[in-house]
């Protein structure tokens, strides 16, 4: 059961619990190490997250008049937006206060298109909401993703959006099965004759964060059939020609990493859903072939980290982000062949 162990070394784990980083360090508590989440020690971590470090740090910069201007360009301010500083506060395990609150409320007022439930990048200035036919797949599921982080499951609006996933993300495999309906035909490289690898995986993010209890029979039926796209795909390559490499890019992680994607994001959703299947293998030998002798992994992208609010660990540089990811994917994975 502990097979997962010879890859995370006393070294590399306590290099994951340093203080400097709250967030890395209450996951490798009660994801690597199993601490129960309402252990002293674990609970000390969670407010430590609050209390130190970048989620205060972003707070602070995000409560400034100066700031709160550039609300209106929520999605297109890249990547200090409110979207994408809100992902990267639920990423780094922030708790729901009144200040992040009111940031949501305002996605779900500005954000959140009236009729269906998706999210858009622009407000609709007549209407009110989102703009309809700017309403992105990756972009609802992210939001899905945050709004339940931060305690809004119950929420008819976040009901909606969740409905949003289920009734109009076709997932077309190069061929046009389920023509989209209008306007959600608009962006081709979202809505095309191939579904948006990355809107499948947002979305797969978005329903895996409803507990397993409360899922309705559609949003588990949506699920599933986003996980064997997946699958057919063995996570990165052409389904139709497997010896290609359909995302490459994939193949060198990154965090946070907002709109896009990679392998080892893939695999920790897939995990975490208990999903073992022989088509994740592959993928999965990458994870392994990319620790370093010190038993680290690095950071293969800087998608976003270098641009947000608050700078975060560089492209080729060993990074705990990905190092905890790694673990955790291998750790969960081992434990699923130990119990088939």
């Amino acid at each position: 059961m502990d097979r997962w162990r010879s890859f995370a070394s006393e070294q590399t784990l306590q290099w994951l619990m340093e203080e400097n980083n709250p967030s890395v360090r209450y996951f490798t508590l009660t994801d690597l190490l199993d601490t129960p989440i309402e252990d002293d020690e674990a609970l000390k971590a969670k407010a430590a997250i609050q209390r130190t470090g970048l989620v205060p740090q972003m707070l602070e910069m995000m409560a400034r008049p100066s700031y709160q201007d550039t609300y209106r360009r929520f999605y297109t301010y890249k990547y200090e937006g409110l979207v994408w500083s809100l992902i990267t506060l639920a990423e780094l395990g922030a708790e729901p206060n009144d200040q992040i609150r009111t940031m949501c409320e305002y996605l779900l007022l500005n954000s959140q298109e009236l009729e269906d439930g998706g999210f858009s990048m622009n407000t609709a200035q007549k209407t009110g909401g989102g703009r309809k036919s700017e309403v992105i797949p990756c972009l609802t599921g992210n939001l899905v993703w945050v709004l339940i982080h931060f305690g809004y499951l119950e929420d008819e609006r976040l009901q909606k959006a969740l409905d949003h996933l289920v009734r109009f993300l076709v997932l077309n495999d190069g061929e046009v099965v389920e023509p989209q309906v209008a306007p959600y035909d608009r962006y081709d490289m979202c809505w095309g004759s191939h579904t948006c690898f990355m809107a499948v995986v947002k979305a797969l993010k978005g329903l895996s964060a409803v507990p397993k209890e409360v899922r309705t029979k559609q949003q588990q039926a949506q699920l599933d059939r986003l996980v064997e796209f997946m699958l057919i795909h063995h996570i990165y390559k052409s389904s139709h020609n497997l010896k290609k490499k359909a995302k490459p890019l994939w193949l060198h992680f990154a965090f946070p990493l907002m709109y896009q994607t990679d392998v080892l994001e893939i695999l920790d959703i897939l995990v975490s859903e208990q999903v073992k299947d022989r088509r994740m293998e592959e993928a999965l030998q990458v994870v392994l072939e990319k620790q370093n002798h010190q038993g680290r992994w690095l950071m293969g992208n800087s998608y976003a980290s270098e641009r947000l609010l608050i700078p975060m660990e560089r492209k080729g540089e060993e990074s705990k982000w990905v190092t905890l990811r790694s673990l955790r994917v291998i750790k969960r994975y081992s434990e699923q062949s130990d119990a088939s």
